[in-house]
């Protein structure tokens, strides 16, 4: 949409009407009789109402049109005063000019750069997209604008941290361990896991050399061939974060959440005796027996209710503590949903070598569905999700994931 012209100003003020000889009215200043010189003072004052017009360039008609409706549809009183209730009318007014202004801004919005959270559709020029089809400029514009506003809100609330030297060391020792450096392309990745963070890890050992290729069919070492920002000295820390390109990637709170179940209950016998053993004691009546690989859905959400966020395991952990996106000013956020588009999109602001690629997904991996999701969701208590919801409400706010409907008229459906 082309941007509306910049119109002028209009005075909220009634307008004063011209004489028949084309001349302004006297000014107040002119000599007239104190009850006409009264009621002009009244009719001048401006209207309480007005404080909730939008003050822009944009509305000079909006305000005119709000001005000649109050105008017209102010009670007067026994005693000749103005009664100053807001009709229906000027109700009917805010509410278009609300919706006009919200129009106007959209459009104005493809003009504004702010830091990229997802490539422009043109940017992917080296790299297929892994046959993803990229959505239409305004779809990324608006995710942007969400994105970045909402993060600047909430960062520049005075209780949040603006280093990560303002966090209490618990959780800055938490992200800096999540920080993973490249030197020598000059980036830092904060890995989460179960949203492709082992892909990315093969990325960082094939740049720089400890390992030939992303396809090599070896299992992941979280650990070695890596460089982790924690492990270095605090000027060098301070360094880094100030200069080098800083990336996260997030996904669906819930449905990471699902992932994580599905993968560390029922596959790594690990996890189970480690975990599932303690939720099923502490949760199942009789349930002293337990292996641990037979954990409900119920029983992993309220033993993440219980737990403190800070002490999760890092699998469950949520991305705002992970990673602190307000201590950490990250150069770009990708999707999970759009992975293989955001992630070449990175490996070119990395300036990578070319013939590095984002790792498609293995034969064996089952992704979490939007059925698979909502079949676990409504088959849960409500009282559950919405508990853990608030638990989670950063990492859906600050990345513009919407909350899970699990009302009960989509669940039968």
């Amino acid at each position: 949409c082309r941007p509306l012209p910049r119109l002028a100003p209009v005075s909220t003020f009634p307008s004063r009407r011209r004489q028949p000889g084309g001349e302004p009215p006297a000014s107040p200043s002119s000599p007239l009789r104190p009850r006409h010189a009264a009621r002009r003072l009244r009719r001048r004052r401006p209207d309480p109402s007005e404080a909730m017009l939008p003050r822009s360039p944009f509305t000079g008609e909006v305000r005119r049109a709000a001005a000649s409706g109050r105008s017209r549809a102010r009670p007067r009183g026994a005693g000749g005063g103005t009664v100053l209730l807001p009709s229906m009318l000027m109700f009917g007014v805010i509410l278009a000019s609300s919706g006009l202004l919200l129009m106007i801004e959209k459009g104005i919005l493809a003009e504004v750069k702010p830091p990229p959270l997802h490539p422009a559709a043109g940017e992917l020029s080296r790299r297929g997209g892994g046959g993803e089809e990229a959505p239409g400029d305004l779809d990324y514009e608006v995710l942007q604008d969400i994105r970045n506003r909402t993060i600047r809100a909430v960062c520049r609330q005075r209780a949040m941290p603006r280093s990560v030297w303002e966090l209490p060391a618990g959780q800055r020792r938490t992200v800096l361990r999540h920080l993973l450096v490249s030197d020598k392309y000059r980036f830092l990745y904060c890995y989460v896991p179960k949203v492709a963070c082992s892909n990315w890890k093969r990325i960082l050992k094939v740049l720089d050399g400890a390992l030939e290729s992303v396809d090599v069919k070896l299992k992941m070492d979280h650990k070695s061939d890596l460089v982790f920002l924690g492990d270095m000295k605090p000027d060098e820390i301070s360094y880094r974060l100030k200069n080098y390109y800083k990336f996260i990637f997030v996904r669906n709170p819930m449905e990471r959440l699902l992932s994580a179940y599905r993968n560390k209950f029922g596959e790594i016998k690990e996890y189970q005796q480690k975990y599932g053993v303690e939720i099923v004691r502490r949760y199942r009546k009789n349930g002293g027996n337990s292996a641990g690989d037979d954990v409900t859905f119920s029983e992993f959400l309220q033993y993440l209710l219980d737990e403190e966020a800070e002490r999760m395991n890092e699998h469950w952990m949520p991305i705002y503590n992970l990673c602190q996106p307000c201590a950490v000013r990250y150069d770009f956020i990708g999707s999970y949903e759009r992975l293989n588009t955001d992630a070449n999109y990175v490996l070119e602001q990395v300036q990578s070598p070319s013939f590095i690629r984002f790792p498609e997904r293995q034969s064996w991996y089952k992704p979490v569905t939007a059925e698979t999701l909502h079949y676990y969701l409504c088959n849960t208590q409500r009282r559950l999700i919405k508990e853990l919801l608030l638990k989670y409400i950063l990492d859906f706010s600050l990345f513009a994931y919407p909350l899970p409907n699990i009302t009960s008229e989509f669940c039968r459906q």
